[in-house]
């Protein structure tokens, strides 16, 4: 088996070996995988945090061997909390990271940071401070950022940064925690999933306190939300229809 880590700010992950197939997640930096099948250009990765499979540049990571590896995945999880802030590299010259970004990596990568971070379990209600640094970030399908984002994405992100594991699609996500018979059983920071028309789970927000909700509809947004599903005030309707609500924390 083969390791990888990624040193750049973000790294598409594609669902096929080819630059402009569709991006269905990211590598933000420091994150690390094992590296599932290596061909000229692209390699087929399985990323450790959640165990999504796809494709990515070969130009865009660095392998390390399984000691590194094996380290990594028992080292200290530090994750950075400003919107965007700077390692420096071996050669003295500044690089951008994104919140989120794995900065418990940086001795194997022998680059420094100055930055906040968070190194420790937080509790559910810090997920809603977290998950307000996001708002006005606009949806992006696969992306993980407060520069582009998807559902999941931003759910398993304000998990990630507080130190709780979620997987990467909202369909996954649901098969996670305890469901709650009612609204009013849930918590701050608790997640509520809903469904299409054909009973597919492909959208996911977390709850916020007085019956609010905090998710990504064009944009990383605030709406109401009650047994029927989530209701826009400005659009006078519902946008999603409600399936469950789950208690991961």
């Amino acid at each position: 088996m083969q390791y990888g880590i990624c040193p750049l700010s973000l790294v598409s992950v594609r669902i096929t070996a080819d630059a402009n197939s569709e991006m269905t997640s990211q590598l933000l930096y420091g994150e690390y995988f094992k590296v599932l099948e290596h061909r000229k250009y692209f390699s087929k990765i399985r990323k450790t945090f959640d165990s999504f499979e796809g494709w990515v540049q070969n130009e865009q990571f660095v392998m390390v061997d399984a000691d590194t590896y094996h380290s990594l995945k028992t080292s200290s999880k530090s994750y950075s909390t400003d919107l965007v802030s700077f390692i420096e590299t071996e050669k003295e010259t500044l690089q951008p990271i994104l919140m989120g970004s794995l900065v418990g990596s940086l001795k194997v990568l022998k680059h420094t940071f100055e930055g906040n971070f968070i190194a420790d379990l937080k509790s559910k209600a810090s997920c809603i401070t977290t998950a307000s640094y996001y708002l006005e970030a606009p949806f992006l399908s696969g992306g993980l950022t407060p520069f582009g984002i998807d559902s999941a994405g931003f759910t398993q992100m304000v998990y990630r940064i507080n130190g709780h594991r979620l997987l990467r699609t909202p369909e996954l996500q649901a098969t996670q925690g305890e469901p709650l018979s009612f609204i009013e059983e849930s918590e701050p920071g608790d997640l509520a999933f809903f469904d299409n028309i054909d009973g597919e789970i492909d959208h996911v927000g977390i709850i916020m306190e007085d019956n609010y909700i905090i998710h990504v509809n064009g944009k990383v947004r605030i709406d109401r939300i009650d047994h029927t599903g989530i209701f826009n005030i400005k659009k006078g309707n519902y946008t999603h229809k409600l399936r469950v609500i789950k208690k991961i924390i």
